[in-house]
Parts: C-alpha cells; sequence; structure tokens
C-alpha cells in the first residue's frame, strides 16, 4: 500500500516553528507530506518581544496565551503540533551567567529529555526529523538540549531494546539541522536592499557576526520555497508576543526575499539512504525507496 511521507520538526518553544523551517514545512503540507511540529517547552519564560503586548494582563498569563499563539500559527502552517512537557529555561544574562532554574528543559538528562519524544516518533513514524545544531541554532539551553534529545531519540525510537515500553521501533531516515541566518543570506539580503535604494536592516547584524562562527559551508540542501514566504510571515505574526508586526522580522519587502533567496536551507546531519549532494528534497533517497501516495 501507497505510504505518506511524514516530516516531524523539533523545536525548543512556541514561535521557533514559525521563524525557522516554516516556509519549507508549508510547501510540503501543500505537497501531500503529513507534518508534525514537536514543541519541546511551553515558553513560559519566554520575554514579551512586542511592545504591543507587553502589558500586565499579558505577562500574568504569559502560559495560556502562547498556548493559543501556538494553535494560531499550527493552523497556518497547516501543521499538526505536540507539546513535549518541558518547562522553558528563560534565555540567562549576566556575567557570569545566573544558574537555569530548577527543574527547566536546560537542566534535564539527554537520555531521559527523548523518552516523550521517542514516544512520539514512534507514534508519528516520521521518514525525516529537522532540528537544531550542536550549539542550537544559537546558544539557548532550551535549543541546545532540543538538539541533545532529538539526537537520542532518532537513534534510539528504531532501536527495539530501548524503552519497548514505549510502542514498536520505527527508525527515521535522515536528520537535518536547520540552517537559517547565515553570513551569505544576511550578506545577500543586505547588498539586495541597497541596491533598491532601501535602508538595510542587516547592515549593524552584518558587523557584529564578522568574528562569529558561520555554518554556511555545512548547508547541503536548499528547499525551494519562496511562494510560501507570505506563509511563513502570517505564521510568525501569529506570535504576537514574541514578534512585533512592525519590527526588523519584516523589513525586507517579500518580492527581493523571494528574489534574492529563495530558499530555507537545512544541514544533513544523519541519513540511512543514499542520497547524493547537495539536495534540493529533504525526501530525497527516501522517495525512491517509498511507495508514496
Amino acid at each position: 500500500m501507497a505510504e505518506q511521507l511524514r516530516l516531524m520538526a523539533v523545536h525548543a518553544h512556541p514561535d521557533d516553528e514559525s521563524s525557522k523551517g516554516a516556509a519549507t514545512m508549508a510547501r510540503y503540507v501543500a505537497e501531500g507530506v503529513h507534518v508534525l511540529v514537536a514543541t519541546c517547552t511551553g515558553g513560559e519564560r519566554g520575554s514579551v518581544l512586542n511592545p504591543k503586548m507587553d502589558r500586565p494582563e499579558v505577562l500574568a498569563d504569559i502560559s495560556n496565551i502562547r498556548r493559543a499563539e501556538m494553535d494560531k500559527a499550527r493552523a497556518i502552517l497547516g501543521v499538526d503540533q505536540a507539546w513535549l512537557g518541558f518547562v522553558d529555561s528563560g534565555l540567562p544574562e549576566g556575567d557570569p551567567l545566573p544558574p537555569l532554574p530548577e527543574g527547566c528543559f536546560g537542566l534535564v538528562d539527554p537520555a531521559a529529555g527523548a523518552i516523550p519524544l521517542i514516544k512520539l516518533i514512534r507514534e508519528f513514524k516520521p521518514h525525516v526529523i529537522t532540528t537544531y545544531d550542536e550549539n542550537g541554532g544559537y546558544p539557548h539551553p532550551d535549543h541546545i538540549m532540543c538538539h541533545k534529545i532529538s539526537v537520542v531519540a532518532f537513534d534510539a525510537a528504531g532501536d527495539p531494546e530501548q524503552h519497548p515500553e514505549l510502542g514498536e521501533p520505527w527508525q527515521p531516515l535522515k536528520l537535518y539541522y536547520n540552517s537559517g541566518w547565515t553570513r551569505a543570506r544576511m550578506l545577500a539580503l543586505h547588498e539586495g536592499m541597497l541596491a533598491a535604494g532601501l535602508k538595510s536592516p542587516y547592515e549593524e547584524w552584518l558587523q557584529r557576526s564578522e568574528d562569529r562562527p558561520d555554518r554556511g559551508d555545512k548547508i547541503t540542501t536548499r528547499i525551494e520555497c519562496g511562494e510560501y514566504f507570505e506563509v511563513r510571515d502570517d505564521a510568525l505574526r501569529a506570535h504576537a508576543t514574541q514578534v512585533d508586526p512592525d519590527g526588523f522580522w519584516f523589513h525586507v519587502p517579500m518580492e527581493l526575499q523571494q528574489k534574492v533567496w529563495p530558499t530555507e536551507d537545512f544541514e544533513l546531519a544523519r541519513s540511512l539512504v543514499d542520497s547524493p549532494l547537495p539536495e534540493s528534497d529533504l525526501f530525497a533517497g527516501i522517495r525512491e525507496t517509498v511507495e508514496v501516495r
């Protein structure tokens, strides 16, 4: 019997799914792929980054509000979504950094933290999983832990000797890391804005990032999804506590984004199928082995 392709995206907080790989997910949904977002935490300690939402009643009910925002974004993207049930660590600041709060996601043992994800993988049976690299994309403790449990779960879900109580084994075939704001992408958008006679929002960011590590050379897979950038932005705006609709994210005209950098980019971290690089499809090498409906 023909099988539906399945993609799981593992993210740390509500809103991450809309800022990292969202247009790719929307494209695959439109193509008939079943997409599930696994959200590790409820974003309980996230700061309110939209001035219009920085109000006492919002702060007092942030957990419920962020869940409602996730519901809106999920519907816009057309994906399913599941909570893994961990508590947001917050982003520690200061020198030295303060300790993480007791019981938070950033302090879990990765083997124990992977258990709900292993269960979800065995239930959903994804062919492909996306998550963050070992640095979390940026060094937020929840993003780093998200990477750790994703790697553990990728290996453990297909092992019948590990956690048999969590269901029948299922081995995903490929694991990808999201590759977002590489220097090359920022520079291309920056130069595109200047060429159009517009003020670039990336100038200071490029200056600050000159000495920072860049993983642009690790990109293996570029997904053409420019026509879904508007869906991505609508999903981002649904996270109203986290994203200012008049802010940085939306300063570059849509047409320019679609012309200058029409892809979302990924790093293939693990593959159990033959898929020559570079790729233009997360399911490259899988479509040839799975009868797709």
